[in-house]
């Protein structure tokens, strides 16, 4: 879990964007799914205070949260960041799979960059189950359909993860077309 607060100079870029830069970062460690009591508003709060201790700042001067994770309901953001404090600051939402806390940071950005905000904070947080990754909601179209069966077109499916396929089958596509070794 990490968290950041990011701020800017008035000093613009020579795109018009202000220039923005990461002021304080926090992490918790990575607790192994299952075993232990700690919920993600836990985490969160852990992380944020730590962010928001090394930039020097107080929550009441944060402008807007930007909360990343995958598995958690539609407004884990909100409740992670009242951990913090109720000021009244918008909380976004962003679930991107494994980009999610990228993603985030990247909305951050742009809050500052665009000259919206003077100072956010992306806060990324997760609580996984045990085992590997899976599908929650099998009322409905997977996200992934069109992917999956364009990866079994190119590739054999195995007994296997998924995600882990995903990804393992994007390197070997990678170094087909590229050439690029596995070292």
């Amino acid at each position: 879990v990490a968290a950041a607060a990011t701020t800017t100079t008035r000093r613009e870029t020579m795109a018009g964007q202000r220039r923005v830069f990461v002021v304080g970062v926090g992490m918790t460690p990575f607790l192994k799914p299952g075993k232990h009591d700690k919920d993600y508003p836990d985490f969160a709060k852990e992380a944020g205070e730590r962010a928001l201790a090394d930039a020097t700042i107080k929550y009441s001067e944060v402008d807007q949260v930007v909360c990343s994770y995958c598995y958690g309901d539609s407004t884990c953001g909100q409740r992670a960041a009242y951990q913090l404090g109720m000021t009244g600051v918008p909380v976004y939402n962003v679930n991107n799979n494994c980009a999610s806390g990228a993603s985030g940071l990247f909305m951050a950005r742009q809050f500052v960059a665009g000259g919206l905000s003077e100072c956010v904070m992306a806060l990324g947080f997760e609580k996984m189950e045990p085992g590997s990754l899976g599908s929650k909601f099998q009322d409905r179209t997977n996200p992934m359909d069109k992917h999956m069966m364009k990866m079994m077109e190119l590739h054999e499916f195995v007994p296997a993860p998924p995600a882990a396929q995903m990804f393992g089958n994007a390197g070997r596509e990678h170094q087909k077309r590229y050439g690029t070794k596995p070292e």
